[in-house]
């Protein structure tokens, strides 16, 4: 069916609910950036494929709003007239939505999808207009989506204990002492990499991310109740997580909740990452609600010494896989052979497959040739790739989920001879990735503290670029975690502590023409002098046709000389003669 049906009939639904406007977010039931194919809502009432945006449906408009990763494609996949589009920071959804509709008109939202503090700062600003929200507990799009997709049943998978570093019955001790602690009964889960983390199982229910969907409450005793489908549970399952986990029915979550309110429960919330809908079904049962962080993400982002162990490993065999690409690429070029951006996807996914660790991608691999590289977070999967250009640059950012790490990679390739400005912007994005990877800071520095670091060279210039610097990393989970993260925005975000995996990505968009962007990972390390600084995790040799010397510091030189001696070290035993040979000169000193 295409959008305008969609969007008529979802009106139609609207105005027998009584609903003025409707708000959909990208997230499903789990809050997650991944979204499996039956809950990709916002793809299906839009069309708009980003992993982040908001659409409001009014009965006349139609308003998307996202960031600056796509403000490109979003314009691309949802053309005006029938959408407005807005930017989701300078023109945030809910004075919009006051502005558009009068006191005494209501707006819905699927409670499940929308977190909790988001429901509470829309009801107050909304009430302020005079405006209602109601939360709905099912979804208005899912009664006029004729061919949804089923869910998936996948069984899961029990994560070994050697890949772990800490059993299950350990971590949910961990946790249960931080529940007690904040004076709580209980603790709502409903993250999926947490569940799996705490567990120690991981699946395959959602694309490039190793999980199975499933809800979960977490006592104070260290007892788990897990909400799942029978399906997905394998065998011994019981016996590898260890005594105190009970299985239920996904649905009987909210049954459960009800349950803990009879008993006066005080439960531990944390208001960004759990659902609307768990919220209020806890308040209306009778919970006392707890306001904290979810206190798994902290202990869950410290990389014990075995997984950082197992991320150093899955980081070199995947920059051996990355190397034969770049090596392919130049030849194939080289040849004159000047493919699209999905051979190249393809070709470059074939390299990760000959891995035997390698279990899926770590997300969709963005594969952007000129222009389209200008689009962040660009896709090619989205219309027809377009092919690679003589003298022009080629964009790659892609990543691999191993066993014993994830890992997550950009490299930006002339393709022919670069332009003067193609090497004078890669290398002001290139000394910003030097001046951050060579940090060293004081404990209780928080990311956004960092930030100017790695944006300082493009500062100079007037220059900069719209998105975050560094996301957290899991270790074979998601491989975009917090609460870590480096960004202009200080907001609530925790300190940098040692086992904190990150990206390390400054980059450069020019609009209709090229983007840039240097991608490594890094872990918070301890210095001898008491401080913290990062370790590498990512090999792979920056383009060297790209660099303008002259730009360089004789640091940011040595910095550059230094990385790629040990990119040929630790890469060279696992290549080709043809890649060991090609990897030589793409590392030789400049």
């Amino acid at each position: 069916m295409a959008i305008e049906p969609k969007l008529l009939a979802l009106r139609a639904q609207m105005q027998n609910d009584n609903i003025d406007a409707l708000i959909v977010p990208r997230a499903d039931e789990y809050l997650g950036e991944y979204v499996p194919a039956h809950n990709e809502r916002l793809a299906f009432i839009s069309g708009f494929t980003g992993s982040a945006g908001m659409l409001v449906i009014t009965h006349d408009k139609a308003a998307l709003f996202v960031d600056g990763r796509y403000t490109l494609q979003a314009a691309q996949q949802c053309p005006a007239p029938l959408f407005e589009h807005h930017h989701l920071i300078n023109e945030p959804v809910l004075p919009w939505l006051s502005a558009q509709l009068s006191a005494g008109q209501a707006v819905a939202v699927d409670g499940r999808v929308v977190n909790y503090r988001f429901f509470l700062q829309a009801e107050e600003q909304l009430q302020q207009a005079g405006i209602n929200l109601r939360a709905l507990s099912h979804n208005l799009l899912d009664d006029i989506w004729e061919d949804r997709p089923d869910p998936p049943m996948t069984e899961g998978l029990l994560y070994s204990d050697s890949y772990a570093g800490e059993s299950s019955p350990s971590k949910r001790s961990r946790i249960a002492a931080l529940i007690a602690e904040a004076g709580a009964d209980a603790a709502v889960i409903n993250q999926l990499d947490a569940i799996a983390w705490l567990l120690n199982i991981r699946g395959k229910d959602v694309p490039h991310l190793p999980v199975l969907l499933s809800q979960s409450v977490l006592l104070r005793d260290g007892s788990q109740h897990l909400f799942i489908a029978e399906t997905k549970i394998p065998k011994a399952f019981i016996d590898h997580v260890g005594e105190g986990v009970v299985l239920h029915p996904e649905m009987g979550l909210a049954d459960y909740l009800t349950e803990l309110g009879s008993q006066g429960a005080k439960v531990l919330f944390d208001s960004d990452q759990t659902n609307a809908y768990s919220a209020l079904t806890c308040l209306s049962a009778g919970c006392e609600l707890i306001e904290k962080p979810n206190p798994v993400e902290l202990p869950k982002a410290q990389k014990n010494p075995v997984e950082i162990a197992g991320i150093r490993a899955a980081h070199i065999r995947d920059g051996a896989a990355l190397c034969q690409f770049l090596c392919w690429i130049d030849q194939e070029v080289a040849l004159g052979q000047f493919h699209d951006e999905g051979v190249l996807s393809d070709r470059l996914e074939t390299f990760r497959r000959q891995i035997p660790e390698l279990q899926d991608l770590s997300f969709g691999t963005i594969s952007a040739a000129g222009e389209n590289a200008a689009m962040a977070h660009y896709s090619h999967t989205n219309g027809v790739p377009a092919k690679l250009a003589p003298d022009t640059l080629y964009l790659v950012d892609s990543g691999g989920q191993y066993f014993d790490g994830t890992t997550d990679v950009t490299r930006t390739i002339a393709i022919g001879t670069p332009r003067d400005d193609h090497k004078t912007m890669f290398t002001r994005v290139l000394k910003g990735h030097i001046a951050l990877a060579c940090a060293h800071f004081p404990k209780g520095i928080q990311g956004h503290q960092l930030d100017v670091l790695a944006r300082q060279f493009l500062w100079e210039i007037g220059k900069d670029f719209d998105h975050g610097t560094g996301h957290g990393v899991g270790c074979y989970l998601s491989v975009h975690e917090g609460p870590q993260r480096i960004g202009k925005a200080a907001g609530p975000t925790a300190p940098l502590l040692p086992g904190m995996v990150l990206s390390n990505e400054p980059g450069y968009y020019e609009p209709n023409d090229y983007g840039i962007r240097c991608e490594n990972l890094m872990v918070v390390d301890p210095q001898p002098d008491g401080m913290l600084g990062f370790e590498t995790l990512t090999f792979a040799p920056f383009d060297r046709r790209l660099i303008d010397v002259a730009l360089l510091l004789p640091h940011e030189s040595q910095w550059i000389n230094d990385y790629h001696q040990q990119v040929f070290g630790k890469i060279s035993p696992l290549v080709d003669a043809d890649t060991r040979s090609w990897l030589a000169a793409a590392t030789a000193p400049i």
